[in-house]
């Protein structure tokens, strides 16, 4: 049965059971389109990355024998959606049967579930076999509560695959070593480089060009740097264990001006378009870990799993339990216009000065960046969720909706009103300049409230509080924060309410 199998290009799996041998039979389409390219701005990197690996990927099914049908960006047979395309392809090579890899992305499962009501012929989805849970297996989980609590998954998932188990216990005897992975780079810290690899993207670039495609950020020497290849991801994999892991977890949550990456892996990318798969990256750390205890305590490479069987899968399963309406949650009814200095990082502020300019050039920030700069003021200022959704879609290499949209309205800015994190993730300028190194030169003052050149992130803490109190008083996790607003002097308070209207209404000049 002549059957045309569709690839999308956040499932590159070199080792998924589809390749494990030819059939003349079978036909694998891969295409570049904009629609894919056009449905947020996304960084030139972003979209770089993606095309270079799905081209690269398709040499590698041609080099073994099998048959691919590639449209690029500029094809012209390319009608630029997954639809007109199959549809084309199933009159023009007589195709008898369509099969494709359960989408990660929503939108994408549906346009696909519409495909196969109208193309009149068999059609078969297949797993892609990377992740560690089913789609709705958080869903099934958790059936019976009103809200998702991470730390109860990521303990059945080191249960269910025997992670850093002993038997039923977790090794160490304590689940959780995350008290432990909060310290700041110590001034006299040498961050080894990141790893790195240059890929010629310049016939990319031109084609994006000549196709009219509108991206953000930039692109040093038209060469991309992070893994677009099995076997460079698995190099980074390699580099990370070797260098990195002994202090990975110790500076997690670090933010320096010295290194953009620190001690993180940066395998996300690679990750989320299934260069390599979880299980492998967990089991070649634990087993450096075991190899290496010397060096390598078990605080960090608990902090590791946690982000990889915890988080990461955490986010997906939240994801296919709450679309399509978790897309449109905004449980402050936040509407104010995302700063156009988030496109540019002409901020007088320090951290994210250097945040959001490192993301403009690199398409990456770290977990804490991205949770505690931009997304902390985001939340602060009270910005619509929808905007920050498509910054932070478009600005990251790594970002494809089932994990940017749960981080982002979930655990970044509370638009859920807590249904993945049990409290709002904001901070004054106190743990900024406690976690990293940015406050020193800033134009503001961190322990300044008030008055000219009081740190913007201080008074705007305390007015979100105060704003949303009916909605967060009772939240036992924050209580304290409202004991503390009301043993302030009255007086006081509407100075520091005053100082952040002020700043919200000059919020394009701070």
């Amino acid at each position: 049965m002549k059957t045309l199998r569709l690839i999308l290009g956040d499932q590159l799996n070199l080792n998924h059971q589809w390749f494990s041998k030819p059939n003349q039979d079978v036909s694998y389409v891969m295409m570049e389109i904009r629609s894919e390219t056009d449905y947020c701005r996304h960084h030139i990197q972003k979209v770089a990355s993606f095309f270079l690996a799905m081209r690269n990927m398709a040499e590698v099914l041609r080099d073994r024998g099998h048959q691919v049908i590639y449209y690029d960006i500029l094809h012209p047979e390319n009608q630029q959606s997954f639809t007109a395309n199959i549809k084309q392809l199933i009159l023009t090579h007589h195709v008898e049967k369509f099969e494709y890899q359960l989408p990660d992305e929503y939108r994408v499962d549906q346009e696909l579930n519409n495909l196969v009501r109208d193309i009149g012929i068999p059609a078969e989805p297949f797993d892609t076999g990377h992740f560690f849970t089913t789609r709705y297996e958080l869903k099934d989980m958790f059936a019976s509560s009103k809200t998702y609590l991470m730390e109860t998954f990521y303990r059945a998932m080191r249960r269910k695959h025997q992670m850093l188990m002993q038997a039923a216990k977790p090794v160490g005897g304590q689940w959780n070593f995350d008290k432990e992975n909060r310290k700041k780079l110590p001034k006299q810290a040498v961050v080894p480089q990141p790893f790195s690899v240059s890929n010629d993207a310049g016939t990319i670039c031109r084609d994006l060009e000549k196709a009219g495609v509108v991206t953000i950020g930039s692109m040093q020497n038209q060469s991309i740097p992070w893994p677009v290849t099995r076997e460079q991801a698995l190099a980074s994999l390699d580099y990370f264990c070797r260098y990195l892991l002994p202090e990975f977890g110790t500076y997690q949550d670090a933010m320096s001006v010295k290194s953009t990456t620190l001690y993180h892996s940066c395998l996300s990318f690679a990750l989320n378009v299934k260069l390599i798969s979880p299980l492998e990256v967990i089991e070649r750390v634990i087993g450096e870990w075991e190899q290496h205890t010397e060096s390598i305590t078990l605080a960090q490479v608990e902090g590791y799993v946690r982000q990889i069987l915890g988080w990461r899968e955490f986010m997906r399963g939240v994801y296919w339990a709450r679309m399509p309406q978790y897309a449109s949650m905004n449980y402050f009814n936040h509407r104010r216009s995302l700063p156009q200095w988030y496109w540019n990082g002409q901020t007088k502020m320090n951290c994210l000065h250097h945040a959001i300019k490192q993301s403009l050039q690199t398409g990456y920030a770290h977990h804490i960046q991205r949770l505690m700069l931009t997304g902390n003021f985001a939340l602060l200022a009270g910005i619509e969720p929808s905007e920050t959704d498509a910054w932070y879609l478009g600005i990251y290499i790594d970002a494809i909706e089932w994990v940017e949209i749960t981080n982002t309205r979930g655990m970044s800015q509370f638009a859920d009103g807590g249904l993945l994190a049990t409290k709002p993730y904001v901070s004054s300028a106190n743990y900024i300049d406690k976690m990293s190194d940015y406050c020193g030169s800033c134009f503001y003052k961190p322990k300044q409230k008030t008055g000219e050149g009081a740190c913007p992130f201080n008074a705007l803490y305390w007015h979100f509080y105060n704003r949303h109190r009916e909605q967060l008083q009772s939240n036992p996790r924050i209580g304290m924060m409202y004991k503390v607003w009301d043993g302030i002097d009255m007086q006081e308070q509407e100075k520091i309410c005053a100082q952040a209207e002020h700043y919200l209404n000059t919020i394009e000049q701070l």
